[in-house]
């Protein structure tokens, strides 16, 4: 039984929450599908209308095309176009497809630097009407995210930030705080095992490293299929006892 001051202390969190979401969008939640990762999540699953950070593991190609691909799945979940915006033209649309964004469902924009792909990225938060707004940034400042948080809160539209780094010096923004609800980091693992040779399914080691009233967690998945849906790795799902396919972690 919970106590008086917890009890107490929970209401006034809902009191707050319901007063700082008056006059903005219901957005809702969109679940991943997967238990442990869904239950890591305070309203289990990633939360609409909010920003999200991710970033690959590594500063390799491979590191952030498994974010973008991450990114991709969300997105593609997501009823409605999607805004890509980019300051580099290599997105690779059949791979983006093969985790179920459909080019046709993308509109891509390319800015010429940075400081315009935030004004970009703001903007098609603020115009509403879009399933989502993807961008990919290497520097991402708490007021700059403040206002993207912002601007998804009043549009109801979801915001992902893609963390790609041209040099070693920008990674080490990452650690920076934001107003992002949640940030991610994906890294490419071996893929999933086949009775028979080939390559079977991709997998990331996927991590929550920051969650707005929730806990740090990390996760083997296999990646996104072509309905951009993450699943745990069969030897894994299959255990009679087997520890969680999720861990959690102390927050930073």
């Amino acid at each position: 039984m919970q106590s008086r001051p917890v009890a107490e202390l929970a209401a006034l969190r809902a009191r707050i929450e319901g007063l700082e979401a008056a006059g903005r969008p219901r957005a809702g939640v969109l679940p991943f599908g997967v238990s442990s990762l869904d239950a890591a999540l305070p309203q289990g699953g990633l939360a609409l209308g909010a920003l999200h950070e991710v970033a690959g593991g590594g500063e390799g190609a491979v590191d952030g095309a498994a974010a973008a691909l991450f990114a991709a799945g969300i997105a593609a979940r997501l009823p409605g176009q999607v805004l890509w915006c980019v300051t580099r033209p290599d997105l690779f649309a059949p791979a983006l497809k093969q985790v179920g964004l459909d080019p046709d469902r993308i509109l891509y924009l390319e800015a010429g630097d940075e400081k315009s792909l935030l004004a970009c990225f703001e903007e098609g938060l603020r115009h509403g009407g879009l399933g989502a707004v993807v961008a990919e940034v290497a520097r991402l400042s708490m007021t700059a995210s403040r206002r993207l948080q912002l601007a998804a809160e009043g549009s109801g539209v979801t915001a992902i930030a893609v963390r790609r780094w041209r040099r070693a010096a920008e990674a080490a923004d990452f650690g920076q705080p934001t107003a992002a609800v949640t940030r991610w980091r994906v890294t490419p693992q071996p893929s999933s095992p086949l009775p028979a040779p080939g390559v079977g399914r991709p997998r990331w080691f996927v991590e929550l490293i920051r969650c707005r009233a929730g806990d740090c967690a990390d996760f083997s998945l296999e990646a996104c299929d072509e309905e951009g849906r993450l699943a745990v790795p069969a030897e894994l799902a299959n255990r009679s006892v087997a520890p969680a396919a999720g861990r959690r972690r102390a927050a930073a």
